[in-house]
Formats: C-alpha cells, sequence, structure tokens
C-alpha cells in the first residue's frame, strides 16, 4: 500500500500584539484554503500561532498575560478554524498557549484529523530563555516564567495514514526528542518555532541561526528515518527579528521544501512514509544496532560531570 500524504507547511508573518484572535484565524484560514487547492491532507501551523510572541515582555503579576492563553481548544474565536478544515476535509496542527483549568501554563501543540476530531495534544518539553526580569536585554526571552515544562514527555499518534509526533521550538535542538519519538516509529514530526535571530547571552550565535535551524532537524530526520516539518513564525514582529527559512526535510535529511519569504506562505511536499523504512530497517536498525547499556549517562545525569 502506498502510504503518502501531502503536507503544508504555513508559514505566518508578524502578528501584531494589538491583532485580534479573529484576524489571525482568519489568516490561517487564508492558509488552509490554499493547501486545499493544492491538495493538502495537512497544514502544519507555527509555535503560538494565534497571538504575538509575549514572552519577550515582563509582567509583574504571572496572570499579566493570561489573555494570551488558551483556555479551551476549540474556543469560540478558533472554532471558525475547525469549522473550515472539516469542511475541506484537512488536518492540522496548531501551536498555542494552553491555560488550563487548574492555573497550569504551556506552550502546546493540538493535531486535528480531517474529520476535525482532536488526534492529540503537546506539550513543550525543553523550555528556554529565562524565568525573572532581565532589562539589560534588547527584548526579554521569558519562556520559563510563562510556561511550565512538560509533565507528558514525547508522544506519537497514529494518524494520516503514519505513526505522527510533535515538537515545539527548542525542543528542535535536543537530539533526544528525535530519539524519544523515533523509538515509538515515528514517521512524521511536526516542529513549529518562534526563533529570535538575536540571542542576548551569546550574539556570536546570530549569524547562523538559519544554520542552526536546517542542522538539527536534518539530522534529527536523518539519524531516525523520519520526515520533519518545520514552521516558523518569521520577520519582524514587534521589532523584534525573527526566522523563517520553514521547511520540510525527508527521512534522508535532504530539504524538500523551503520558505523563500518572512511572511505568510505555504510550503507543500508529497511525504511517502513508505520511505521512512529505508533508513529505519538499514542504518538505523534500532532493534539490531543501539546499545542502550551504554547510554546510561542519558538518562542518570543532567549536568556535565567532568573527569577527575
Amino acid at each position: 500500500m502506498n502510504r503518502t500524504v501531502i503536507v503544508g507547511a504555513a508559514q505566518l508573518g508578524p502578528i501584531a500584539a494589538e491583532e485580534s484572535r479573529s484576524a489571525v484565524v482568519d489568516r490561517l484560514i487564508d492558509l488552509l484554503r490554499q493547501g486545499a487547492g493544492v491538495g493538502c491532507e495537512l497544514i502544519v501551523f507555527p509555535e503560538l500561532a494565534l497571538t504575538t510572541f509575549f514572552p519577550r515582555w515582563y509582567t509583574e503579576d504571572l496572570a499579566g498575560h493570561d489573555h494570551f492563553y488558551e483556555t479551551s481548544m476549540p474556543g469560540p474565536e478558533t472554532q471558525p478554524l475547525f469549522d473550515e478544515a472539516r469542511r475541506l476535509g484537512i488536518g492540522f496542527a496548531l501551536g498555542f498557549a494552553e491555560l488550563t483549568p487548574d492555573g497550569h501554563r504551556y506552550n502546546a501543540y493540538v493535531l486535528v484529523e480531517r474529520d476535525g476530531s482532536i488526534v492529540g495534544k503537546y506539550r513543550k518539553v525543553h523550555i528556554p530563555g529565562h524565568e525573572n526580569d532581565e532589562p539589560w536585554r534588547p527584548f526579554q526571552h521569558l519562556e520559563r516564567r510563562y510556561f511550565e515544562e512538560s509533565p507528558d514527555g514525547f508522544g506519537v499518534w497514529r494518524a494520516f495514514g503514519g505513526i505522527v509526533g510533535m515538537a515545539i521550538c527548542n525542543d528542535r535542538r535536543w537530539p533526544e526528542t528525535y530519539r524519544e519519538l523515533g523509538l515509538q516509529g515515528v514517521e512524521l514530526v511536526l516542529i513549529g518555532y518562534n526563533t529570535p535571530i538575536h540571542y542576548a547571552p551569546d550574539p556570536g550565535q546570530n549569524p547562523l541561526q538559519g544554520f542552526h535551524n536546517h542542522l538539527v532537524m536534518q539530522a534529527g530526520a536523518y539519524q531516525n528515518g523520519t520526515w520533519v516539518v518545520g514552521v516558523a513564525k518569521g520577520g519582524n514582529e514587534e521589532g523584534v527579528e525573527s526566522l523563517a527559512q520553514s521547511a520540510i526535510i525527508a527521512p534522508s535529511g535532504q530539504i524538500v521544501a523551503q520558505a523563500v519569504t518572512t511572511a505568510d506562505e505555504l510550503i507543500w511536499a508529497r511525504c511517502d512514509l513508505d520511505w521512512c523504512a529505508k533508513y529505519k530497517e538499514t542504518l538505523f536498525d534500532f532493534d539490531r544496532y543501539r546499545r542502550p547499556e551504554m547510554y546510561r549517562r542519558i538518562t542518570d545525569q543532567k549536568g556535565v560531570v567532568l573527569p577527575e
């Protein structure tokens, strides 16, 4: 059986702080319709796709940014996206800020099938940035203040004819992300990101942001025999220049489609999920070649322990 799914990466340009949810949802629906026009079965939106990247501002009260969070998914303002996707017969993955009924705050992703049903939800594991006000920065990166680390870990779901996993932004930099998913047979990894080009702790890395972005996703794809779809919210958002360069990457590690603007842009690729087996059953046959007894440090040790 030929298992092919046409996947669209729906890159977003900047979202202004005052831009309404309904206006943003209209942009998402426009990208959804573009995807329908080229036969997409799955559209992947970026991290925090409904709002500006609010952790760049400090509020004394932790709840000062709560209006940027979703308390239900779908909610009144996002329901039109679900309705249009179901009408078109297209599934999607959507990044958003989640505020749970018991007051927990997560950077989340939801995966929705073509019939409008929610397949699964992922919460970001690797939270970057800092927790406290650091006014010396040209802009802040307070994700560790406004989001909790995921208590759930990395899951996969059977959807779109294959095995699908999700990750968010900084997760893509950690090889453990892909290997956790790879050990569950993942064939399609969906990753949304908001990545400022300026990195305050070490501005020397600024010129390498695009290189590093593709490097980690291509390596993760190849070393785990999986498709990877990386989708940005890029451009100049509230004075902060963010990386675009959304890409769809094959199990070979090759980029098969890439965005060329920093604005709202749809790219797509026909993803042959059976291609994954060419790597999973040869070079990266985990059952034959892995030596988990040699990898104890990976789970038993957090920081670096230097030799004496």
